[in-house]
């Protein structure tokens, strides 16, 4: 975990940033609502806030980033005002937020703007039962969460905002029906069932803190697309609060919820969230974990046993998330797998005509943006795959096969990027052998993507035989001969059945 995490590469520093920059935002919406004189109670609402603001936030502009903050509230009030109302009416406080948990999945379908207000939406209610919160306490609260806001949005979008540097990140989305076929439609029921049975049995641990079994089971579904990428997540989810409390034990409770020492905590847990969120989600949880933990050391009810429970309630909410996805509307891997791979392969096809038409003199087609796109999307594919993939999985078989679909699809990856390479050039021209290659690569597309299509046959090297002087042509077809090659061989494993055993295995 720990390898995962400080190995992987972080272009740009955008990790780093990101971690920096969430402490600071943080910091000052805490300071803020200190020093304006809010309770504890406000100042810990008005930091998860800026927190959430910062983190769920994720649109691909920064202009859209400032409008979806700016409309945070107007997802969040109501839910504060409705939780705190219903504090003490169990029946009803219930049935609403299992109805909150299930509207926040189903918003994912209007893309990171939904997905956005769904998450405040929900951790609003959320933060209302860790808090206690009620309706004499609302006008501070909202005070609090305004300021917090201003102050986290002061850092994004004046102090310190890196994206306007950046070029807008390509967001893709996985192709959809309507009705049940749609993802956002199957996770919100499993989300509802979920929650409802996290809520259920998380009670009967505790009547107190049963709302982390909810949370557990609603946030193992965020950024999932499949049966198998949930497991894995709850998985790790668990991994994760294990870890978070082990060091709770040995590092938190020691302090007796000290201020100076604790916040100088909380600022380091802030940071770890947002640095190891994009790689590594077990190191992520740990950090929340470890962050709740000293919350709680600063409200003065910080016990062994109450982290004890707090593992106990997650292990509810993973097992409700778990039998959720497997019984109720289940979106398998394979299904799941197929339709990200489509896209890439279709994306691949888009780039190599881009390619073709820049080296045929088109000054208009640009391959560049359309190979980003296909970083993403080859991105989305291999999170698909990895729980076909992980060192717990006991299908063998079908292990053998992902591995191999992963290894062509960063083939494919590879030569996208250079011939996009290659069609920058300025001094590359027109070939005639290019438009034949390009049709061969797009023969072999419509043999993965169409129903029925038919795994194009080996690649015969004379297609490609061509007189080597090295120029832009030449690296040109070279790159479209590899593509060719692995997108001829990538037929084999995604049209065979997914059970079915690979040949020579």
């Amino acid at each position: 975990m720990l390898k995962r995490v400080f190995v992987a590469p972080d272009p740009g520093r955008l990790r780093l940033r990101s971690g920096l920059r969430s402490v600071l935002g943080v910091g000052l919406a805490v300071a803020l609502c200190g020093l304006t004189g809010h309770t504890l109670t406000a100042v810990i609402t008005g930091g998860l806030a800026a927190l959430l603001a910062l983190f769920a936030v994720t649109d691909a502009t920064v202009r859209g980033q400032a409008v979806t903050t700016a409309l945070l509230p107007a997802a969040g009030f109501p839910v504060l005002a409705l939780a705190a109302v219903l504090h003490d009416q169990p029946p009803a406080r219930d049935a609403a937020f299992v109805a909150v948990a299930a509207a926040g999945v189903y918003a994912r379908r209007w893309g990171p703007r939904g997905h956005a207000l769904g998450v405040f939406a929900f951790m609003t209610f959320f933060v209302t039962q860790f808090l206690r919160t009620v309706p004499e306490q609302l006008p501070e609260l909202y005070s609090a969460v305004v300021l917090a806001l201003l102050a986290s949005s002061a850092v994004r979008f004046a102090i310190w905002c890196y994206e306007r540097r950046l070029s807008p990140p390509v967001v893709s989305s996985l192709p959809s029906g309507s009705g049940l076929a749609r993802t956002t439609t199957r996770q919100a029921v499993q989300v509802a069932v979920a929650a409802a049975f996290a809520l259920a049995v998380g009670q009967l641990l505790s009547q107190d803190r049963w709302y982390w079994a909810v949370g557990a089971a609603w946030w193992i579904f965020v950024n999932t697309a499949s049966r198998g990428e949930t497991l894995v997540r709850g998985f790790r989810r668990v991994l994760g609060t294990v870890a978070g409390i082990v060091v709770g034990v040995m590092v938190v409770v020691p302090l007796h919820g000290a201020v100076v020492p604790t916040a100088a905590l909380i600022a380091v847990c802030v940071f770890v969230i947002f640095y190891t969120a994009p790689v590594s989600y077990t190191s992520m949880m740990l950090a929340v974990t470890l962050m709740v933990t000293l919350l709680y050391g600063l409200l003065g009810v910080l016990e062994p046993s109450l982290l004890a429970l707090r593992l106990a309630e997650t292990g509810v909410g993973a097992m409700g998330a778990v039998l959720a996805v497997m019984f109720v509307l289940p979106i398998t891997t394979h299904a799941a797998t197929h339709a990200w791979i489509r896209s890439a392969v279709q994306c691949v096809h888009d780039c190599t005509t881009a390619a073709a038409r820049r080296l045929a003199g088109d000054a208009e087609a640009d391959p560049a943006p359309l190979a980003a796109e296909l970083e993403l999307l080859l991105g989305r594919a291999r999170m698909s795959l990895g729980p076909l993939v992980h060192p717990l999985s006991p299908l063998r078989a079908r292990k053998v096969r992902a591995r191999q679909v992963l290894e062509l699809l960063d083939a494919c990856a590879r030569e996208v990027r250079g011939l996009a390479s290659v069609a920058a050039d300025p001094y590359a021209s027109h070939d005639a052998r290019l438009a034949a290659a390009c049709w061969r690569v797009e023969a072999a597309v419509q043999a993965l993507v169409e129903p029925g299509g038919e795994p194009a046959g080996p690649v015969p090297d004379d297609a490609y035989a061509v007189q080597r002087h090295g120029g832009a042509q030449e690296a040109a077809l070279n790159h479209l001969h590899g593509l060719e090659k692995a997108l001829a061989e990538l037929a084999a494993p995604f049209h065979s059945s997914p059970r079915a055993p690979m040949v020579g295995s």
